[in-house]
C-alpha cells in the first residue's frame, strides 16, 4: 500500500471553524457512513467523481464527442452522465467550455499537501492554528493521514482529526502519537436510529471515543444538530451523559443547514432532507444552556 499518497477532494484555508486559531483544512475522500444530512455528499465515495452544473450546460454536445467510454451521450434531447460507465478521466471536463463539468477527487501525494499547507504557517504560528484532517472519513486511509500528520508535526504543527469515529480500534495506535486534538461527531445515542440515519451502528463509534478519552486524547465532541433526527430532548441527555461518562467536557453543536443542496444535484444524488429547516436560534441556545447546567462546555 501506498502511505505517501491519498485521495482528497479539496484543500481549504484560512478555516476558523475546524480546530483552534486559523488552520488549513484537508479534505480525504472516502466515508464508511451515508448520513442523510450529510453536507459534503462529494466526500462519500472513495473515488473521484465528475460534478455536473446542469445550468451551465449548454447542450453543445463537445463532451460527447470526446468521451472515449461512452459515459456521455445524448438522450431524449438532454446531455446525460452514465456514472456506472465513466471511468474519470475527465476528457470531458477539458472539453467543455462552460466549465459545466469538473472533476471532484485526486490523488495527492504527501509532499504535495505538505507544501500547500506551509503557505499559511506564518497564520498557524501567530493564532495558535495548524493543520486540521476532515471528509469523508480520513480515518479511511489510516496509512495516508499518519504519512500526512507526521510529516506536519516533523514541521512543528498543531494538528487536528475531524473524525465520525467509525473505524477499527488498532487504526488509532497509528495516528494517536501525531495528534493534538480530535474533533468526534457524534449523532445518535440510540443504536437502531443511529443505523437507520446513517447506515451503520454506533457500537463502533462508542467504542472509538472510549478509546481515545482513555488514553488522554484532547476531544471536542460536536453534535450535528438535525431537527427531527438528533434534536430530541432524549438523545442530547444521552449525549450529555455520554460525554461525562467518558471525561469529556466540550460540546459543540453543528446546526443542520441546506447550503449543500447543489452538490447533490451536480451528483445526481436525491437530497433525503427536503423538508428540514435550519434549527432555530431560540432551540440552539435551550440545547446550550441544558449541556452547560450540566457542567459541560457546549457552544455553537
Amino acid at each position: 500500500m501506498n502511505t505517501h499518497s491519498g485521495i482528497i477532494f479539496d484543500i481549504q484555508r484560512y478555516s476558523i471553524h475546524d480546530g483552534p486559531g486559523i488552520r488549513t483544512t484537508v479534505f480525504l475522500k472516502g466515508c464508511p457512513l451515508q448520513c442523510l444530512w450529510c453536507s459534503n455528499p462529494e466526500s462519500q465515495s472513495k473515488n473521484p467523481e465528475i460534478m455536473l452544473d446542469h445550468s451551465r450546460c449548454s447542450q453543445c454536445g463537445r463532451c460527447v464527442e470526446v468521451c472515449p467510454h461512452k459515459a456521455t451521450v445524448r438522450s431524449d434531447g438532454e446531455i446525460k452522465l452514465l456514472r456506472e460507465l465513466c471511468q474519470r478521466c475527465a476528457e470531458c471536463v477539458s472539453a467543455c467550455p462552460n466549465e459545466a463539468r469538473q472533476l471532484v477527487g485526486k490523488q495527492a501525494e504527501v509532499g504535495e499537501i505538505l507544501k500547500e499547507v506551509e503557505k499559511d504557517r506564518l497564520f498557524y504560528n501567530n493564532s495558535g492554528g495548524g493543520v486540521t484532517l476532515s471528509g469523508g472519513e480520513p480515518m479511511s486511509q489510516p496509512d495516508f493521514i499518519r504519512a500526512l500528520l507526521k510529516r506536519c508535526k516533523d514541521k512543528g504543527m498543531h494538528t487536528v482529526l475531524d473524525t465520525s469515529g467509525y473505524t477499527q480500534l488498532e487504526n488509532w495506535d497509528q495516528v494517536l502519537e501525531y495528534l493534538d486534538m480530535i474533533l468526534f461527531d457524534l449523532k445518535q445515542m440510540e443504536r437502531a436510529k443511529h443505523k437507520e440515519y446513517t447506515g451503520v451502528s454506533n457500537e463502533l463509534i462508542l467504542a472509538s471515543a472510549r478509546k481515545l478519552a482513555s488514553l488522554g486524547t484532547p476531544m471536542v465532541i460536536r453534535i450535528p444538530l438535525i431537527p427531527g433526527y438528533t434534536d430530541s430532548h432524549k438523545n442530547m441527555e444521552e449525549c450529555a451523559h455520554f460525554a461525562q461518562e467518558i471525561g469529556v467536557n466540550r460540546i459543540e453543536l453543528l446546526p443542520f443547514h441546506r447550503l449543500c443542496i447543489s452538490k447533490y444535484s451536480k451528483l445526481d444524488k436525491v437530497w433525503r432532507c427536503n423538508g428540514v429547516s435550519p434549527p432555530p436560534k431560540a432551540l440552539l441556545e435551550k440545547v446550550r444552556d441544558n449541556f452547560n447546567s450540566q457542567g459541560l462546555n457546549c457552544t455553537f
